[in-house]
């Protein structure tokens, strides 16, 4: 009678490697990026973000993207569960998408791409060089060519609940955006507050309009920041409201790309985001999988492997990160004594 309700079983996507260490400000080694994937894998992961296709120049983080496809698709530790796992790449601009086709010809690219509108025109620009009517012809033709070469396709929109340019914005601007993108053939889409700006009561508002207004959720994934520390109560806001694809990143890693890397000045994203990686951030993957685990919700995952996994990325970026659970850990089931 008092029961909370919620989805019992849900899919999480596991993004470190491409947007978790796009905020570094050191490069990190494509064999630290391989094992994370393989671990991930092994863990049960179904769904993972590889890279970013766009120019490196900006991006040094990525400027192992083809090599790092070449090296998990012929991975001989995941061989056998490769095929049952979704790997995507971000392709904000055509010539990433022409490049993810080129890729997946030769049978390394990217399962599945992401594009990104943000409603906040101030944010669009900024993050594509492109304004909105622009994007959106681009995009239609992306999408027509991505599906001919045989991948899906995510339409991500961002600055739903605030921008980081432009301040508020307005939540049926992000439910119209979205019905355009499946209006143009997009698979799914990704709802991103990506800067932290969405409070738990609006999370709940605007995915009960989303799910009011396009009802199936296989279609919707959750996306969230911690720049405000409300990662998780978001998480488990969306969660009440019926969303059941969510997606986060180890120790809580992310943010925009980073405009300093290696010892000099590279373009990132700009000066409007805090650069700070330990103010930044997305939810943490070990923790909202401990808990969703202590909630009984299905998430088909190891949760100890996670945890392993989430204290070695630790000591591949060499900093205290902000999971809680890899050292707290599951609550115990039985009892331990004095």
């Amino acid at each position: 009678m008092f029961a909370m309700k919620y989805p019992k079983k849900v899919v999480l996507g596991e993004i470190t490697v491409r947007d978790g260490f796009q905020h570094e400000d050191k490069t990190i080694p494509t064999q630290a990026k391989l094992w994370l994937l393989e671990e991930m894998i092994l863990a049960g992961f179904k769904r993972l973000e590889v890279t970013n296709l766009g120019n490196p120049k900006g991006m040094p983080q990525f400027a192992d993207s083809d090599e790092l496809l070449k090296l998990i698709r012929t991975s001989k530790r995941v061989k056998d569960k490769l095929a049952n796992v979704e790997l995507s790449a971000v392709t904000i601009r055509e010539k990433a998408v022409d490049r993810a086709i080129e890729l997946k010809k030769q049978g390394l690219g990217p399962d599945r791409i992401l594009q990104m509108v943000s409603t906040s025109p101030s944010h669009m620009y900024k993050n594509s060089g492109l304004d909105h009517k622009g994007y959106w012809k681009m995009t239609e033709e992306c999408i027509k060519k991505a599906h001919d070469a045989g991948m899906k396709v995510n339409g991500t929109v961002s600055t739903i609940w605030g921008c980081p340019i432009e301040g508020p914005t307005e939540l049926k601007k992000a439910v119209e955006f979205t019905k355009r993108y499946l209006e143009l053939g997009a698979d799914d889409i990704e709802h991103a507050d990506h800067d932290g700006s969405a409070p738990p009561n609006k999370v709940y508002e605007y995915f009960s309009m989303i799910l009011d207004a396009i009802p199936n959720p296989e279609l919707h994934i959750a996306h969230f920041h911690v720049t405000r520390g409300w990662g998780p109560a978001n998480v488990l806001a969306a969660l009440q409201a019926g969303i059941i694809h969510h997606e986060g990143t180890m120790g809580g890693t992310g943010g925009q790309p980073a405009n300093f890397i290696d010892g000099y000045p590279v373009s990132g994203t700009g000066a409007y985001y805090y650069q700070d990686p330990n103010i930044v951030g997305l939810v943490s993957t070990e923790d909202i999988v401990v808990m969703m685990d202590e909630m009984g919700i299905d998430t088909g995952l190891d949760v100890d492997r996670v945890l392993e996994i989430g204290r070695m990325v630790e000591k591949i970026l060499g900093r205290r990160l902000r999971s809680e659970c890899i050292r707290t850990g599951r609550i115990p089931k039985e009892a331990t004594g004095f």
